[in-house]
């Protein structure tokens, strides 16, 4: 950068205050000036005491120094308002700042819910499976005997975590004496579907942390966990603790 741009530069971002001051300044101490020296010429000059002078230049600098004083209030104001902006641009950023952080840590909130998600899907689809056995299986009614349910359990294990869910939630059970009868009619069952009902109240209320619009809960209460887990709320016996920890629509 040549020295002629950076002296255009430096002028460019002068306040207009300055510039109008300095000329006014210039012109008034010009005309100062002339008006000393025309005085100086005259006779009455010489006859003129330390403190008429003194007099004469404390009224001659007076309108400039005021000029000066009100010229300051104003690039005063203006470094304020300057001020005030950038403080303003500054907490926008920070603001922004803020949200790029909290949405930094739910997407790692929600990430690992996933992953979570996963091995309690699987924990859910082992009590189904057992609940599922213990009511239609060998040891129940014995809708099903030992080879159906290893394929069902073999399904399960390939991945298909909610194999025992969809069963239980699409099949007529009138035959065993209703869903109730399966889900509570015995100690073994009602103590696998509290395990059940207990485990699914906690993944969601890990999925309510992570997940403000409620989303992931909702889909969560739409799988087939879910609309056993309401299955079991519905046929529950009287003196089952009632339980708050996923959202249920009245």
């Amino acid at each position: 950068m040549t020295s002629e741009n950076k002296v255009v530069q430096f002028i460019r971002a002068r306040d207009w205050r300055i510039w109008l001051g300095l000329s006014i300044t210039v012109i008034w101490l010009a005309g100062g000036i002339w008006y000393v020296a025309a005085v100086a010429e005259s006779e009455s000059a010489q006859k003129l005491s330390l403190g008429a002078v003194g007099s004469f230049l404390e009224g001659a600098f007076a309108p400039l120094a005021f000029l000066w004083l009100v010229l300051g209030l104003f690039i005063q104001q203006r470094e304020l308002a300057n001020n005030t902006e950038a403080l303003r641009r500054t907490s926008e950023q920070s603001e922004k700042q803020t949200q790029a952080i909290a949405a930094t840590e739910m997407n790692a909130r929600q990430g690992t819910f996933f992953k979570i998600a996963e091995n309690v899907k699987h924990q859910l689809g082992g009590i189904s499976g057992m609940l599922y056995t213990s009511g239609l299986g060998p040891v129940g009614s014995q809708r099903f005997d030992r080879d159906q349910m290893d394929d069902y359990f073999t399904q399960m294990g390939q991945g298909d975590w909610d194999v025992f869910a969809r069963l239980f939630i699409s099949m007529d059970y009138l035959e065993e004496g209703g869903l109730s009868e399966l889900l509570y009619g015995t100690d073994i069952r009602t103590r696998h579907s509290r395990n059940f009902m207990h485990t699914f109240d906690r993944l969601c209320r890990l999925a309510k942390n992570c997940d403000v619009d409620g989303i992931i809960e909702d889909a969560l209460m739409q799988s087939a966990f879910g609309l056993l887990y309401l299955r079991m709320r519905e046929h529950k016996p009287d003196d089952e603790p009632d339980r708050k920890g996923c959202k249920i629509d009245e």
